[in-house]
């Protein structure tokens, strides 16, 4: 029987409960190792693996056969680069990197190595998703339209930065925008920004945002982003070119607060285990961690025209005075 892949978890945050427990239900994984900067977050830690504050100690000590990176956005790219440098197979958490140029780098030195690296995009594993995407086998669609709507405080679970630019990358458009643009690409396919409108807090956090995309044959699709919701509300609706309209609801069935996260991770695990252990192409979620950054970052650039332009109308007004 083959044994099973040793694993280790780096962050324990917010995220990292849903990592854990999907890899204490799977038998392909056996968790080795967990690591975390913070010494009350690993004293907290219930379970028997070992315990590191530091990654490269772990990758010395513990060698683990994969990782998991479940840590602030803005430390993805060090640390996924220091696994990946000795040829450790990553699974990190969404977004791949702070930067398009970040996530470059790490996507050059896995195929340079040779080592699978996974980006974790956990809503495109979600059971209404795959319904989804059966029901539309071999039917033409005209617009897809995903919503990610959440009060980000009430999901933050602790960790504040994502409330800070410089860590999260933004703010909704940075962290959800990835999961809810790769929605659009695992339907459509390849995509473009042709529009993009944000509205950002006093702190510089975008809390709400409108993207607009065209596929290659034409076909089109709007990401509608909310920090500010009352509630939550994740979904997908497919406009079919004959009028007919599917939906899938990624909440429903899931009551429960995050509820549906826990078979999404499992299922990220199930094929990141596949993925160490044929070393083989990459899955889905694998390299395409850079293109949904390219278009983020495509997205900031569509709305910052039409910033400095209400800007620019502003400061005529005020001298027309």
């Amino acid at each position: 029987m083959t044994r099973p892949l040793r694993l280790g978890v780096i962050g324990l945050g917010a995220i990292s409960p849903y990592y854990l427990a999907a890899a204490e239900r799977l038998p392909e994984w056996q968790l080795t190792a967990v690591c975390d900067a913070r010494a009350q977050a690993l004293e907290q830690f219930p379970g028997r693996a070992a315990r590191f504050s530091d990654l490269r100690t772990l990758l010395d000590r513990a060698r683990p056969d994969a990782l998991v990176v479940a840590v602030p956005n803005d430390v993805h790219l060090p640390l996924c680069r220091d696994a990946l440098a000795v040829g450790v197979p990553v699974c990190v958490e969404k977004p791949l990197a702070l930067t398009a140029a970040e996530g470059s780098l790490l996507v050059e030195l896995a195929q340079r190595g040779g080592v699978p690296l996974m980006t974790a995009f956990h809503r495109r594993y979600n059971d209404a998703v795959r319904a989804l995407v059966r029901r539309m086998t071999g039917r033409e669609i005209r617009s897809v339209r995903v919503r990610y709507l959440e009060r980000i405080e009430e999901h933050l679970g602790g960790e504040d930065w994502y409330l800070d630019p410089a860590r999260c990358g933004g703010g909704c458009v940075s962290d959800n925008g990835p999961n809810a643009l790769d929605l659009a690409r695992l339907l459509l396919g390849e995509l473009a920004v042709t529009g993009c409108e944000i509205q950002r807090d006093g702190s510089g956090v975008d809390r709400q945002a409108m993207i607009r995309l065209r596929g290659r044959t034409g076909t089109t699709a709007s990401v509608e982003l909310d920090w500010s919701y009352a509630g939550e509300r994740k979904d997908i609706e497919v406009e079919l070119t004959g009028g007919e309209v599917l939906h899938a609801d990624m909440l429903a069935g899931h009551p429960g607060f995050k509820a549906s996260l826990w078979h999404e991770y499992e299922a990220i695990l199930t094929e990141f285990a596949a993925l160490v252990r044929t070393g083989g192409p990459a899955g889905p979620g694998a390299h395409g961690g850079l293109t949904a950054l390219e278009l983020v970052e495509a997205a900031y650039r569509c709305a910052r025209p039409a910033r400095e332009a209400t800007a620019a109308e502003a400061t005529a007004v005020e001298a027309d005075r």
